[in-house]
Protein backbone atom coordinates (compact mmCIF):
# COMPACT_ATOMS: atom_id res chain seq x y z
CA UNK A 1 0.00 0.00 0.00
CA UNK A 2 1.78 3.18 -0.99
CA UNK A 3 0.54 7.41 -0.03
CA UNK A 4 2.09 10.09 0.91
CA UNK A 5 1.80 11.36 4.39
CA UNK A 6 3.39 14.59 6.85
CA UNK A 7 5.36 13.81 9.27
CA UNK A 8 4.30 16.65 11.78
CA UNK A 9 1.16 16.68 13.43
CA UNK A 10 -1.65 18.75 11.45
CA UNK A 11 -1.41 21.12 14.47
CA UNK A 12 2.99 22.01 13.39
CA UNK A 13 2.88 21.05 10.03
CA UNK A 14 5.91 22.52 7.85
CA UNK A 15 4.66 22.96 4.35
CA UNK A 16 8.51 23.15 3.25
CA UNK A 17 9.31 20.65 0.16
CA UNK A 18 11.22 17.58 1.66
CA UNK A 19 13.63 15.51 -0.21
CA UNK A 20 12.32 12.90 -1.85
CA UNK A 21 12.85 9.29 -0.57
CA UNK A 22 15.83 7.93 -2.78
CA UNK A 23 15.33 4.67 -4.60
CA UNK A 24 17.31 2.29 -2.52
CA UNK A 25 14.84 3.75 0.90
CA UNK A 26 11.89 3.24 -0.82
CA UNK A 27 13.08 -1.01 -2.19
CA UNK A 28 14.44 -1.41 1.66
CA UNK A 29 10.48 -0.28 2.74
CA UNK A 30 8.51 -1.82 -0.04
CA UNK A 31 10.27 -5.05 -0.78
CA UNK A 32 9.56 -6.87 2.99
CA UNK A 33 6.02 -5.90 2.17
CA UNK A 34 6.23 -7.22 -1.44
CA UNK A 35 7.92 -10.58 -0.57
CA UNK A 36 5.34 -11.27 2.60
CA UNK A 37 2.11 -10.41 0.12
CA UNK A 38 3.88 -12.58 -2.71
CA UNK A 39 4.71 -15.44 -0.65
CA UNK A 40 0.90 -15.32 0.51
CA UNK A 41 -0.87 -16.43 -2.81
CA UNK A 42 2.62 -17.47 -4.72
CA UNK A 43 2.37 -21.16 -3.25
CA UNK A 44 -0.57 -22.07 -3.99
CA UNK A 45 0.31 -22.90 -7.87
CA UNK A 46 3.02 -25.38 -6.10
CA UNK A 47 1.31 -27.13 -4.07
CA UNK A 48 0.69 -30.70 -6.66
CA UNK A 49 4.54 -30.35 -7.71
CA UNK A 50 5.51 -30.38 -4.51
CA UNK A 51 3.78 -33.31 -2.94
CA UNK A 52 4.81 -35.46 -5.73
CA UNK A 53 8.40 -34.53 -5.28
CA UNK A 54 8.17 -35.10 -1.83
CA UNK A 55 6.05 -38.38 -1.71
CA UNK A 56 3.40 -36.44 0.51
CA UNK A 57 -0.26 -36.13 0.21
CA UNK A 58 -1.99 -33.06 -1.00
CA UNK A 59 -3.69 -32.33 2.47
CA UNK A 60 -0.40 -32.21 4.34
CA UNK A 61 1.07 -30.12 1.63
CA UNK A 62 -1.58 -27.47 1.71
CA UNK A 63 -0.55 -26.77 5.09
CA UNK A 64 2.83 -24.96 4.09
CA UNK A 65 -0.29 -22.12 2.46
CA UNK A 66 -2.62 -22.39 5.47
CA UNK A 67 0.32 -22.76 8.08
CA UNK A 68 2.26 -19.50 6.66
CA UNK A 69 -1.45 -17.46 6.99
CA UNK A 70 -2.02 -18.58 10.52
CA UNK A 71 1.34 -17.52 11.49
CA UNK A 72 1.53 -14.39 9.94
CA UNK A 73 -2.05 -13.82 11.62
CA UNK A 74 -0.59 -14.63 15.39
CA UNK A 75 2.51 -12.83 14.66
CA UNK A 76 0.75 -9.66 14.35
CA UNK A 77 -0.20 -9.82 18.05
CA UNK A 78 3.40 -8.82 19.01
CA UNK A 79 4.36 -6.61 16.34
CA UNK A 80 3.30 -3.61 17.96
CA UNK A 81 5.14 -4.78 21.25
CA UNK A 82 8.47 -5.48 19.55
CA UNK A 83 8.59 -2.23 17.98
CA UNK A 84 7.36 0.12 21.18
CA UNK A 85 10.74 -2.47 23.39
CA UNK A 86 13.19 -2.65 20.00
CA UNK A 87 12.22 0.42 17.55
CA UNK A 88 10.15 0.26 14.21
CA UNK A 89 13.52 -0.30 11.71
CA UNK A 90 15.96 -3.02 13.97
CA UNK A 91 12.20 -4.85 14.66
CA UNK A 92 12.23 -4.59 10.33
CA UNK A 93 15.35 -4.87 9.48
CA UNK A 94 15.32 -8.31 11.62
CA UNK A 95 12.23 -9.67 10.24
CA UNK A 96 13.46 -9.03 6.70
CA UNK A 97 16.74 -10.70 7.67
CA UNK A 98 14.77 -14.11 9.29
CA UNK A 99 12.43 -14.25 6.26
CA UNK A 100 15.09 -14.14 4.00
CA UNK A 101 16.78 -17.25 5.87
CA UNK A 102 13.49 -18.54 6.53
CA UNK A 103 13.46 -18.51 2.55
CA UNK A 104 16.48 -20.29 2.18
CA UNK A 105 14.57 -23.11 4.61
CA UNK A 106 11.89 -23.18 2.65
CA UNK A 107 14.03 -24.27 -0.59
CA UNK A 108 16.63 -26.48 0.61
CA UNK A 109 13.88 -28.59 2.60
CA UNK A 110 14.07 -32.60 2.27
CA UNK A 111 10.85 -33.33 3.57
CA UNK A 112 7.44 -31.99 3.70
CA UNK A 113 7.59 -31.77 7.45
CA UNK A 114 9.80 -29.53 7.21
CA UNK A 115 8.78 -27.32 4.87
CA UNK A 116 5.54 -26.90 6.65
CA UNK A 117 7.81 -26.07 9.77
CA UNK A 118 9.66 -23.37 7.81
CA UNK A 119 7.02 -22.09 6.36
CA UNK A 120 5.18 -21.37 9.24
CA UNK A 121 8.31 -19.66 10.70
CA UNK A 122 8.24 -17.52 7.63
CA UNK A 123 4.94 -16.45 7.89
CA UNK A 124 5.52 -15.43 11.73
CA UNK A 125 8.85 -13.26 10.80
CA UNK A 126 6.99 -11.76 7.88
CA UNK A 127 4.10 -10.53 10.19
CA UNK A 128 5.95 -7.10 11.21
CA UNK A 129 6.92 -6.13 7.44
CA UNK A 130 4.13 -4.70 6.01
CA UNK A 131 2.70 -2.78 9.35
CA UNK A 132 6.45 -1.08 10.01
CA UNK A 133 7.20 -1.02 6.88
CA UNK A 134 3.53 0.96 6.76
CA UNK A 135 5.00 3.24 10.03
CA UNK A 136 7.65 4.48 8.21
CA UNK A 137 6.19 5.34 5.48
CA UNK A 138 3.48 7.14 6.92
CA UNK A 139 5.59 8.08 10.10
CA UNK A 140 5.22 11.70 11.12
CA UNK A 141 8.03 12.96 12.69
CA UNK A 142 9.62 15.92 11.51
CA UNK A 143 7.85 18.68 9.73
CA UNK A 144 7.99 17.77 6.41
CA UNK A 145 6.28 15.53 3.81
CA UNK A 146 7.43 12.62 1.55
CA UNK A 147 6.06 10.49 -1.26
CA UNK A 148 5.87 7.24 -2.92
CA UNK A 149 7.04 7.09 -6.44
CA UNK A 150 4.31 5.65 -8.98
CA UNK A 151 6.95 2.97 -9.75
CA UNK A 152 6.55 2.06 -6.46
CA UNK A 153 3.50 2.11 -6.25
CA UNK A 154 3.22 0.05 -9.45
CA UNK A 155 5.46 -2.42 -7.55
CA UNK A 156 3.33 -3.16 -4.25
CA UNK A 157 0.31 -3.84 -5.85
CA UNK A 158 1.28 -5.16 -8.98
CA UNK A 159 3.37 -7.95 -7.52
CA UNK A 160 0.54 -9.61 -5.27
CA UNK A 161 -2.01 -9.61 -8.27
CA UNK A 162 0.90 -11.61 -10.13
CA UNK A 163 2.02 -14.17 -7.73
CA UNK A 164 0.79 -17.40 -8.70
CA UNK A 165 1.68 -16.37 -12.69
CA UNK A 166 4.98 -15.75 -11.79
CA UNK A 167 5.11 -18.69 -9.31
CA UNK A 168 3.93 -20.97 -12.30
CA UNK A 169 6.39 -19.55 -14.67
CA UNK A 170 9.52 -20.33 -12.52
CA UNK A 171 7.80 -23.91 -11.58
CA UNK A 172 7.64 -24.73 -15.28
CA UNK A 173 11.29 -23.30 -16.07
CA UNK A 174 13.08 -24.15 -12.95
CA UNK A 175 11.06 -25.80 -9.88
CA UNK A 176 9.19 -25.51 -7.16
CA UNK A 177 12.36 -24.60 -5.00
CA UNK A 178 12.79 -21.37 -7.03
CA UNK A 179 9.28 -19.71 -5.44
CA UNK A 180 11.72 -19.64 -2.69
CA UNK A 181 15.27 -19.40 -3.74
CA UNK A 182 14.29 -16.03 -5.06
CA UNK A 183 13.54 -14.43 -2.10
CA UNK A 184 17.08 -14.41 -1.05
CA UNK A 185 18.78 -12.26 -3.06
CA UNK A 186 15.99 -10.15 -2.94
CA UNK A 187 15.56 -10.22 1.27
CA UNK A 188 19.46 -10.03 1.35
CA UNK A 189 19.75 -6.66 -0.72
CA UNK A 190 16.72 -5.60 0.92
CA UNK A 191 18.31 -5.85 4.64
CA UNK A 192 20.84 -4.17 3.55
CA UNK A 193 18.92 -1.19 2.04
CA UNK A 194 17.20 -1.14 5.54
CA UNK A 195 20.67 0.36 7.00
CA UNK A 196 20.14 3.71 4.98
CA UNK A 197 16.44 4.36 5.89
CA UNK A 198 16.90 7.71 7.97
CA UNK A 199 16.37 7.11 11.68
CA UNK A 200 13.63 9.96 11.46
CA UNK A 201 11.55 8.25 9.36
CA UNK A 202 11.07 5.30 12.03
CA UNK A 203 9.33 5.35 15.43
CA UNK A 204 12.03 4.72 18.40
CA UNK A 205 11.72 2.25 21.32
CA UNK A 206 9.34 3.85 23.90
CA UNK A 207 10.94 3.78 27.42
CA UNK A 208 9.46 1.38 30.09
CA UNK A 209 7.45 -0.63 27.57
CA UNK A 210 5.56 -3.40 29.36
CA UNK A 211 5.90 -6.80 28.08
CA UNK A 212 2.42 -7.88 27.79
CA UNK A 213 1.72 -12.46 28.60
CA UNK A 214 -1.88 -13.02 28.90
CA UNK A 215 -2.97 -10.13 26.15
CA UNK A 216 -0.14 -11.54 23.62
CA UNK A 217 -1.56 -15.24 24.12
CA UNK A 218 -5.04 -14.11 23.99
CA UNK A 219 -5.47 -11.85 20.73
CA UNK A 220 -2.53 -14.34 18.93
CA UNK A 221 -4.77 -17.62 19.91
CA UNK A 222 -7.96 -15.23 19.16
CA UNK A 223 -6.57 -14.80 15.45
CA UNK A 224 -5.59 -17.87 14.99
CA UNK A 225 -8.87 -19.26 15.28
CA UNK A 226 -10.97 -16.97 12.95
CA UNK A 227 -8.22 -17.37 10.52
CA UNK A 228 -8.62 -21.06 10.78
CA UNK A 229 -11.81 -20.78 10.72
CA UNK A 230 -11.66 -18.75 7.60
CA UNK A 231 -9.56 -21.59 5.45
CA UNK A 232 -11.62 -24.47 6.43
CA UNK A 233 -14.74 -22.74 6.09
CA UNK A 234 -13.43 -21.98 2.46
CA UNK A 235 -12.55 -25.81 2.29
CA UNK A 236 -14.77 -27.86 4.22
CA UNK A 237 -17.78 -25.33 4.00
CA UNK A 238 -19.15 -23.20 6.47
CA UNK A 239 -21.10 -24.59 8.63
CA UNK A 240 -18.91 -27.65 9.56
CA UNK A 241 -17.99 -28.04 12.26
CA UNK A 242 -14.15 -28.13 11.80
CA UNK A 243 -14.89 -24.07 10.30
CA UNK A 244 -17.42 -23.37 13.22
CA UNK A 245 -15.63 -24.63 16.46
CA UNK A 246 -12.11 -22.70 15.57
CA UNK A 247 -14.44 -19.57 14.74
CA UNK A 248 -16.11 -19.48 17.89
CA UNK A 249 -12.96 -20.02 19.62
CA UNK A 250 -11.35 -17.61 18.12
CA UNK A 251 -14.36 -15.26 19.18
CA UNK A 252 -14.74 -15.74 22.33
CA UNK A 253 -10.76 -15.35 22.61
CA UNK A 254 -10.57 -12.03 21.04
CA UNK A 255 -13.58 -11.28 23.13
CA UNK A 256 -11.54 -11.60 26.20
CA UNK A 257 -8.77 -9.74 24.57
CA UNK A 258 -10.74 -6.86 23.91
CA UNK A 259 -12.32 -6.82 27.68
CA UNK A 260 -8.20 -7.49 28.71
CA UNK A 261 -6.85 -4.50 26.91
CA UNK A 262 -9.27 -1.59 27.65
CA UNK A 263 -8.17 -2.56 31.55
CA UNK A 264 -4.75 -2.23 30.51
CA UNK A 265 -1.70 0.61 30.46
CA UNK A 266 0.26 -1.29 27.81
CA UNK A 267 -1.85 -4.04 25.68
CA UNK A 268 -0.19 -6.08 23.31
CA UNK A 269 -2.14 -4.34 21.08
CA UNK A 270 -3.20 -0.91 21.58
CA UNK A 271 -7.34 -0.56 20.60
CA UNK A 272 -7.81 2.84 21.83
CA UNK A 273 -7.80 4.06 18.07
CA UNK A 274 -10.73 2.09 17.68
CA UNK A 275 -13.01 4.43 19.78
CA UNK A 276 -12.33 7.23 17.78
CA UNK A 277 -15.42 7.85 15.16
CA UNK A 278 -13.39 8.58 12.25
CA UNK A 279 -9.71 6.37 12.17
CA UNK A 280 -12.39 3.75 13.14
CA UNK A 281 -14.25 4.16 10.23
CA UNK A 282 -11.50 4.68 7.88
CA UNK A 283 -10.46 1.06 8.87
CA UNK A 284 -13.95 -0.57 8.18
CA UNK A 285 -14.07 1.40 4.78
CA UNK A 286 -10.44 0.22 3.99
CA UNK A 287 -11.35 -3.50 4.47
CA UNK A 288 -14.38 -3.16 2.59
CA UNK A 289 -12.25 -1.47 -0.51
CA UNK A 290 -10.05 -4.56 -0.10
CA UNK A 291 -12.83 -6.66 -0.25
CA UNK A 292 -14.44 -5.78 -3.06
CA UNK A 293 -11.25 -5.70 -4.98
CA UNK A 294 -9.28 -8.72 -4.61
CA UNK A 295 -12.89 -11.04 -4.78
CA UNK A 296 -12.98 -10.20 -8.58
CA UNK A 297 -8.80 -10.50 -8.23
CA UNK A 298 -9.70 -14.14 -7.08
CA UNK A 299 -12.39 -15.23 -9.30
CA UNK A 300 -12.02 -13.44 -12.98
CA UNK A 301 -8.69 -15.39 -13.05
CA UNK A 302 -10.46 -18.66 -12.18
CA UNK A 303 -13.20 -18.19 -14.25
CA UNK A 304 -11.06 -17.60 -17.00
CA UNK A 305 -9.14 -21.06 -16.60
CA UNK A 306 -12.19 -23.03 -15.82
CA UNK A 307 -14.56 -21.75 -18.27
CA UNK A 308 -12.85 -19.93 -20.56
CA UNK A 309 -10.37 -22.50 -21.05
CA UNK A 310 -7.31 -19.83 -21.19
CA UNK A 311 -3.92 -20.57 -19.60
CA UNK A 312 -2.90 -19.40 -16.18
CA UNK A 313 -0.02 -17.01 -18.00
CA UNK A 314 -2.95 -15.77 -20.02
CA UNK A 315 -4.77 -15.29 -16.63
CA UNK A 316 -2.08 -13.39 -15.12
CA UNK A 317 -1.84 -10.94 -17.94
CA UNK A 318 -5.26 -10.04 -17.76
CA UNK A 319 -4.14 -8.82 -14.54
CA UNK A 320 -1.38 -6.78 -15.99
CA UNK A 321 -3.19 -3.58 -16.74
CA UNK A 322 -5.34 -3.81 -13.29
CA UNK A 323 -1.70 -3.75 -10.74
CA UNK A 324 -0.42 -0.97 -13.08
CA UNK A 325 -3.28 0.98 -13.31
CA UNK A 326 -4.00 0.94 -9.29
CA UNK A 327 -0.09 2.00 -8.64
CA UNK A 328 -0.60 4.85 -10.84
CA UNK A 329 -3.49 5.85 -9.20
CA UNK A 330 -2.52 5.59 -6.10
CA UNK A 331 0.61 7.27 -6.16
CA UNK A 332 -1.05 10.27 -8.79
CA UNK A 333 -4.50 10.64 -6.99
CA UNK A 334 -3.20 12.84 -3.98
CA UNK A 335 -1.70 15.34 -6.40
CA UNK A 336 -4.55 15.55 -8.73
CA UNK A 337 -7.57 15.86 -5.78
CA UNK A 338 -6.62 17.85 -3.67
CA UNK A 339 -9.34 20.37 -4.31
CA UNK A 340 -12.03 17.81 -2.77
CA UNK A 341 -12.65 16.92 0.48
CA UNK A 342 -11.90 12.99 2.12
CA UNK A 343 -15.52 12.48 1.98
CA UNK A 344 -16.20 13.58 -2.00
CA UNK A 345 -13.45 11.53 -3.16
CA UNK A 346 -13.94 8.57 -1.32
CA UNK A 347 -17.89 8.10 -2.43
CA UNK A 348 -16.32 8.97 -5.53
CA UNK A 349 -13.98 6.22 -5.20
CA UNK A 350 -16.66 3.10 -4.10
CA UNK A 351 -18.71 4.69 -6.55
CA UNK A 352 -16.78 3.67 -9.27
CA UNK A 353 -16.37 0.39 -7.77
CA UNK A 354 -19.12 0.10 -7.72
CA UNK A 355 -20.04 0.46 -11.05
CA UNK A 356 -17.14 -0.80 -12.48
CA UNK A 357 -18.28 -3.89 -10.47
CA UNK A 358 -21.47 -4.19 -12.33
CA UNK A 359 -19.83 -4.26 -15.45
CA UNK A 360 -19.18 -8.09 -13.93
CA UNK A 361 -22.85 -8.43 -15.74
CA UNK A 362 -21.24 -8.34 -18.93
CA UNK A 363 -18.70 -11.27 -18.67
CA UNK A 364 -19.41 -14.58 -20.26
CA UNK A 365 -18.10 -17.75 -21.29
CA UNK A 366 -16.81 -15.86 -24.79
CA UNK A 367 -15.74 -12.25 -23.19
CA UNK A 368 -12.41 -11.62 -24.78
CA UNK A 369 -9.39 -11.30 -22.64
CA UNK A 370 -9.25 -7.29 -23.32
CA UNK A 371 -12.33 -6.82 -22.49
CA UNK A 372 -12.04 -8.71 -18.92
CA UNK A 373 -8.82 -6.27 -18.51
CA UNK A 374 -10.65 -3.60 -19.06
CA UNK A 375 -13.31 -3.78 -16.37
CA UNK A 376 -10.38 -4.50 -13.57
CA UNK A 377 -8.45 -1.57 -15.07
CA UNK A 378 -11.79 0.41 -14.54
CA UNK A 379 -12.46 -0.94 -10.83
CA UNK A 380 -8.68 -0.19 -9.65
CA UNK A 381 -8.70 3.62 -10.24
CA UNK A 382 -10.97 3.30 -7.26
CA UNK A 383 -8.41 2.49 -5.04
CA UNK A 384 -6.50 5.27 -5.39
CA UNK A 385 -9.68 7.69 -4.59
CA UNK A 386 -10.12 5.44 -1.43
CA UNK A 387 -7.21 4.55 -0.69
CA UNK A 388 -4.91 7.81 0.21
CA UNK A 389 -7.53 10.15 1.77
CA UNK A 390 -8.58 7.04 4.37
CA UNK A 391 -4.90 6.63 5.29
CA UNK A 392 -4.90 10.61 6.22
CA UNK A 393 -7.89 10.24 8.16
CA UNK A 394 -6.76 7.31 9.96
CA UNK A 395 -3.14 8.97 10.58
CA UNK A 396 -3.77 12.80 11.35
CA UNK A 397 -5.09 12.46 14.70
CA UNK A 398 -2.23 9.94 15.78
CA UNK A 399 1.11 10.45 17.66
CA UNK A 400 4.29 9.38 15.78
CA UNK A 401 4.53 6.93 18.42
CA UNK A 402 0.85 5.57 17.79
CA UNK A 403 1.43 4.40 14.27
CA UNK A 404 3.07 0.99 14.54
CA UNK A 405 -0.26 0.13 16.87
CA UNK A 406 -2.78 1.75 14.09
CA UNK A 407 -0.79 0.08 11.43
CA UNK A 408 -0.79 -3.39 12.74
CA UNK A 409 -4.73 -2.90 14.01
CA UNK A 410 -5.42 -1.49 10.53
CA UNK A 411 -3.44 -4.81 9.08
CA UNK A 412 -5.21 -6.95 11.20
CA UNK A 413 -8.99 -5.92 10.46
CA UNK A 414 -7.64 -5.85 6.53
CA UNK A 415 -6.63 -9.57 7.01
CA UNK A 416 -9.43 -10.94 8.80
CA UNK A 417 -11.99 -9.01 6.28
CA UNK A 418 -10.13 -10.17 3.58
CA UNK A 419 -9.94 -13.64 4.50
CA UNK A 420 -13.82 -14.05 5.63
CA UNK A 421 -15.00 -11.80 2.62
CA UNK A 422 -13.26 -13.08 -0.18
CA UNK A 423 -14.10 -17.00 1.55
CA UNK A 424 -17.65 -16.47 1.43
CA UNK A 425 -17.73 -15.02 -1.91
CA UNK A 426 -15.64 -17.45 -3.34
CA UNK A 427 -18.07 -19.85 -1.75
CA UNK A 428 -20.96 -18.30 -2.75
CA UNK A 429 -19.62 -18.28 -6.33
CA UNK A 430 -18.62 -21.93 -5.99
CA UNK A 431 -22.26 -23.02 -4.96
CA UNK A 432 -23.99 -21.18 -7.28
CA UNK A 433 -21.87 -22.41 -9.87
CA UNK A 434 -22.98 -26.21 -9.03
CA UNK A 435 -27.01 -25.03 -9.21
CA UNK A 436 -27.26 -22.44 -12.14
CA UNK A 437 -23.60 -22.61 -14.01
CA UNK A 438 -20.57 -20.16 -13.93
CA UNK A 439 -21.58 -17.75 -15.61
CA UNK A 440 -24.81 -17.20 -13.67
CA UNK A 441 -22.77 -17.42 -10.33
CA UNK A 442 -20.42 -14.99 -11.60
CA UNK A 443 -23.15 -12.23 -12.91
CA UNK A 444 -24.84 -12.46 -8.83
CA UNK A 445 -21.17 -12.04 -7.27
CA UNK A 446 -20.63 -8.75 -9.25
CA UNK A 447 -24.21 -8.16 -8.11
CA UNK A 448 -23.24 -8.76 -4.26
CA UNK A 449 -19.82 -6.51 -5.21
CA UNK A 450 -21.27 -3.90 -6.17
CA UNK A 451 -23.94 -4.04 -3.21
CA UNK A 452 -20.79 -3.66 -0.55
CA UNK A 453 -19.55 -0.76 -2.37
CA UNK A 454 -22.92 0.97 -2.72
CA UNK A 455 -22.51 0.44 0.97
CA UNK A 456 -18.85 1.93 1.37
CA UNK A 457 -20.28 5.16 -0.51
CA UNK A 458 -23.05 5.49 2.04
CA UNK A 459 -20.77 4.77 5.22
CA UNK A 460 -18.25 7.47 3.42
CA UNK A 461 -20.81 10.42 3.79
CA UNK A 462 -19.86 10.28 7.57
CA UNK A 463 -16.05 11.10 6.84
CA UNK A 464 -15.06 14.59 7.76
CA UNK A 465 -15.56 17.59 4.56
CA UNK A 466 -11.92 18.70 4.67
CA UNK A 467 -9.82 18.66 1.94
CA UNK A 468 -7.27 16.27 0.75
CA UNK A 469 -4.41 17.95 2.09
CA UNK A 470 -2.32 15.72 3.87
CA UNK A 471 -1.40 13.45 1.41
CA UNK A 472 -0.59 15.79 -1.21
CA UNK A 473 2.16 17.43 -0.52
CA UNK A 474 5.37 17.35 -2.64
Amino acid sequence: MTARAELSSPQDADPARPPRLGALVQYALLAGPLLSMLDSSIVNVAVEPIARELHAGLTTVQWTVSGYLLALGAGLAGTAYLARRFGTRPVYQVSVIAFTVASALCALTPNAGVLVAARVLQGLVAAPLVPLAMSMLLGRSTGAARSISPAAGIMLFLGPALGPTVGGALIGAVGWRAIFLINVPLGALAALAVRFVPPALAPGRTPGARFDLPGLILLAAGLTGLLLGASQGAASGWTSAVTLIPLAAGAALLAGYIAWALRRDQPALDLSLARHPVPALSMVLSALASVVTWAAVFLLPVFVQSVQGRSALAAGLTLLPQGLITGLSTALAPRLLTRLTIRLTVLAGFAVLALASLALLLVTATTPLWLIALILAVRSVSIGLVINPLLQALTEPLRPDQLNDANTLFNTCQRIAGSFGIGLLAALYATQSRTHGPVPALHLTGLVLAAIAATGALAALALPARRNTALSRT
